[in-house]
């Protein structure tokens, strides 16, 4: 009952920046050790932030905005240089933070590897094929690229706002050490799956469960062996689980600022890091690239396989998580960037330092500074 009580009070404005860094004092967790070939970014901080960038004719001054949106955690990377790096309100180099829905981008990365290894015959396969269990459930039928592209159909409230949303209630299931196979197999279609792009966690969720089945290993085991050792992760990592140790994939991984940022510097250099290819180049490709007219950008945010794909043709793709956090890439300025948060206010839709959107442009404003250096 303690792990439900911090659990609804983890975002309250006393207790979320410690929560965010101590997600593995709440709930149980699983380790990734740290690779045995560690990959280094060169340091020159030598760069600076812009002072000030706008959105929709309004200027923000950039440090006031950092702090606004209660940052703990901003890097800049560029041409593989880490450029400008800080830390706040008592995060360091070394804390490992939650990342929410960034966690994403890591379980399709680790979809498109056991493509390429046959352990997955294709994603066009329906789920339920590999997690049988859900036989009889919304996601009957859905294929594994309707859940890459939050495309399943299934009836699902998001709003972390809402107390009795099915993402809020999910999370005090979760905090009870219930299975959350069973949860995601108790979820009903609201639309033919991939026509229509509703974003919804559990769908990662249940990529987890395919990833389980088809490979024989956990998600923990199956990333060391296959991205986090490879990738020179520099720390160990942690991914909170539940009850029946299943891993929260859908926004329970733990790492530091700059092992966050090495998915971005991977996928930069299309799928290569650390001297190995990891994730394969034509997935990557497929990723970041929307493919139907439900998931392509315009109004809102475009999306891929797990990824955020911003309007306008600017080479850029992001993993966002719930209360700001960030990896943003951009390929025309060799840019990543990284942003850890602990926003109280997030759910505040009149608080501008809570938007995606005017986190873009401060992104945008960064790497077009970089990129005319």
């Amino acid at each position: 009952m303690q792990a439900l009580y911090l659990t609804i009070h983890l975002f309250d404005e006393d207790r979320i920046v410690e929560s965010f860094r101590s997600a593995t004092a709440i709930w149980p967790a699983m380790r990734l050790e740290k690779s045995n070939q560690p990959y280094r970014y060169t340091v020159d901080l030598s760069g600076s932030l812009p002072s000030n960038f706008s959105y929709d004719d309004q200027d923000y001054a950039t440090q006031a905005f950092l702090k606004d949106s209660w940052t703990t955690g901003f890097l800049v990377i560029q041409d593989d240089v880490i450029v400008s790096e800080d830390y706040f309100l008592g995060n360091t180099q070394t804390t490992q933070n939650i990342s929410w829905s960034m966690a994403k981008s890591f379980i399709s990365a680790l979809i498109g590897i056991a493509v390429d290894k046959g352990q997955i015959t294709s994603i066009e396969q329906a789920v339920d094929l590999y997690a049988p269990q859900l036989v009889g459930s919304g996601y009957e039928g859905v294929r594994i690229k309707d859940a890459l592209q939050m495309s399943s159909g299934i009836a699902f409230n998001e709003d972390y706002g809402d107390f009795y949303s099915d993402i809020n209630r999910w999370g005090r299931d979760f905090a009870l050490g219930n299975s959350q196979d069973a949860f995601a197999a108790g979820l009903n279609r609201g639309v033919k799956p991939g026509t229509k792009n509703h974003y919804v966690s559990i769908d990662t969720h249940v990529l987890s469960m395919v990833l389980n089945r088809a490979t024989g290993q956990r998600i923990t085991e199956y990333m060391q062996e296959n991205l986090y050792d490879a990738a020179g992760m520099e720390h160990e990592g942690y991914w909170i689980a539940d009850g029946a140790n299943a891993e929260m994939a859908l926004g329970g991984l733990n790492l530091t600022l700059r092992d966050f940022a090495k998915i971005g510097s991977m996928y930069l250099h299309n799928g290569a890091l650390n001297g190995q290819q990891i994730v394969p180049k034509a997935w990557v490709a497929d990723s970041i690239t929307p493919d139907g007219p439900h998931v392509q950008p315009g109004p809102d945010f475009g999306y891929g396989y797990q990824w955020w794909i911003p309007p306008g043709n600017e080479g850029e793709f992001m993993a966002m998580g719930v209360y700001n956090q960030y990896v943003y890439v951009n390929r025309e300025t060799n840019t990543v960037i990284a942003k850890l948060s602990a926003n109280p206010y997030y759910n505040d839709t009149t608080y501008t330092p809570s938007s995606d959107w005017v986190h873009l442009a401060l992104f945008r404003s960064i790497a077009h500074q970089a990129g005319r250096r």
